[in-house]
């Protein structure tokens, strides 16, 4: 099969608003996909189901890869390490330990105990072996891949997500029931955090548009170019703040309706066993412009620029929208090709269509 993948070379904004889904894979049992996660190639998509499985995908050929089983412990939160071989993942069952696996012969490399409470976020440094995780036990941890033991903690009220910079020198934890966002110097954690970015009057401005305050946020992601911090949420919108100042820089607004999805963020109260929890359904694409993401109860996705100044009380509406008969759950863009990866249900991946 010839490669999937376009040249790196073409400009997002050439051809952000002609991503059409080229290949779908289907699943033949009723599951919904949790987390996703490209390696640092590009080549290949890492995903977490709700069966406790991990499925892998090569992008390039449009064909999967590899099915992980983890019935034992459960799967969540799959992430590639910087070897495409090794993962990593928090366990949903027995403990709340994060296993580090090669999935070359299938057999756990390590496992990083210590958290009393299921794990919320789990994130890698970009540029060495060092990772990050929250948990509801209100605590978020550091680790390096090369010992079992927490190189640091810090405790919070609701630390939910965790996000590393583009320069591996900061990093972020976002507590939603506490409207914050607080940065770390990553050499001096141990000291209080150099910004705090509290957006409580944010969220009252827009209830109207079915945010809930103090609720909901699914994600947290610095952008690639160091200007923005997105926080993405289960309610009418996501937040894109600028890096530095943590002012609102756009609301972005959902299309469909008050943009409500049906996933629960990772700390919102689970009314039942069968509550799907699930990472972020938007993300920012790799030169940093543009949020990709499920556009709510409807099917597809929908593409915000952030230099749109149309917005009016800094609500943007999308700028374009990618149709495609399935919902997204979760949302990836490669880092290294123009090509989108998106799940619910079923896999989608997404490619420019030349001819549009």
């Amino acid at each position: 099969m010839a490669d999937l993948a376009p040249p790196p070379t073409t400009k997002v904004s050439d051809v952000i608003t002609s991503f059409r889904p080229t290949k779908q894979f289907k699943t033949s049992t009723p599951v919904s996909y949790t987390s996703i996660d490209h390696d640092d190639s590009g080549e290949f998509l890492l995903l977490s189901r709700t069966d406790d499985t991990i499925q892998m995908y090569n992008t390039k050929a449009g064909a999967p890869a590899k099915e992980l089983k983890s019935q034992k412990y459960g799967s969540a939160l799959a992430r590639f390490t910087h070897h495409s071989q090794s993962i990593i993942y928090a366990s949903t069952k027995g403990d709340d330990a994060i296993r580090y696996l090669s999935m070359h012969d299938n057999n756990f490399i390590r496992y990083f105990r210590g958290h009393e409470g299921r794990v919320t976020s789990l994130c890698l440094s970009p540029s060495g072996d060092q990772f990050m995780s929250s948990s509801l036990d209100g605590t978020v941890k550091l680790w390096d891949h090369r010992s079992s033991s927490a190189q640091g903690e810090l405790r919070f009220e609701d630390p939910w997500l965790t996000a590393y910079d583009p320069s591996s020198t900061v990093f972020a934890v976002a507590s939603p029931t506490a409207q914050a966002v607080v940065l770390y110097d990553l050499k001096n954690f141990d000291k209080p955090p150099f910004a705090t970015f509290d957006l409580a009057d944010v969220e009252k401005r827009y209830v109207h548009l079915g945010q809930r305050p103090a609720e909901g946020w699914t994600g947290l992601e610095f952008g690639n170019n160091g200007k923005f911090l997105l926080i993405t949420t289960n309610g009418g919108g996501h937040y894109l703040l600028d890096a530095f100042s943590g002012d609102l820089v756009h609301y972005l607004h959902k299309s469909s309706g008050n943009g409500v999805t049906s996933r629960l963020a990772p700390g919102d109260p689970r009314p039942d066993p069968t509550s799907v929890y699930t990472q972020a359904d938007a993300c920012l694409s790799p030169d940093g412009r543009f949020v990709i993401g499920g556009s709510g109860s409807q099917s597809g996705l929908v593409v915000w620029d952030s230099q749109d100044s149309s917005g009016v009380d800094k609500v943007l509406k999308p700028s374009a929208d990618l149709p495609s008969a399935k919902s997204a759950a979760v949302v990836a863009y490669n880092p290294r090709f123009n090509l989108l990866a998106s799940a619910d249900k079923d896999v989608l991946l997404w490619l420019p269509d030349g001819d549009l």
